[in-house]
């Protein structure tokens, strides 16, 4: 894996899970090696509870938005879906809250970087919520 040279985007995406459902970083990255992925895409997963769990080294080009990988870090926050697998903002209050706090943080080390949803890259309803307007002013 290499290293990314420049960073002008974090692109938010979802599981597509259903609503309530916990998922693993382990589980991510055991889905994205059946893909053919050297393992988890995403830098980084936030949990149900609010928790931030690390998942590709942030320093590496991330396997999250296709063209977009080399100048980008993904955020992936679990859910997505409601029980008949149709997309939903299904962000717990405990995850809204560790978005905010980590694109914060992301946002100061990478000043320049605009927050996207994977959805203004790919023909997907995913992360389920505009994440452009909502954090445009982040």
């Amino acid at each position: 894996m290499d290293n990314r040279t420049t960073t002008d985007k974090i692109i938010v995406h979802c599981t597509a899970t259903p609503e309530g459902r916990e998922v693993t970083g382990r589980e991510i990255d055991c889905w994205h090696r059946k893909a053919g992925y050297s393992g988890i895409g995403y830098h980084y997963v936030v949990h149900l509870d609010g928790r931030v769990e690390k998942g590709r080294d942030e320093r590496r080009i991330g396997a999250h938005t296709v063209g977009q990988n080399h100048c980008s870090v993904g955020v992936c926050y679990v859910g997505g879906c409601d029980a008949a697998m149709k997309p939903k903002d299904t962000r717990t209050a405990a995850q809204k809250v560790a978005l905010i706090k980590l694109l914060k943080e992301l946002k100061q080390r990478y000043p320049a970087a605009v927050i996207y949803g994977h959805r203004d890259f790919a023909r997907k309803a995913c992360p389920s919520f505009d994440a452009k307007e909502e954090y445009k002013e982040l």
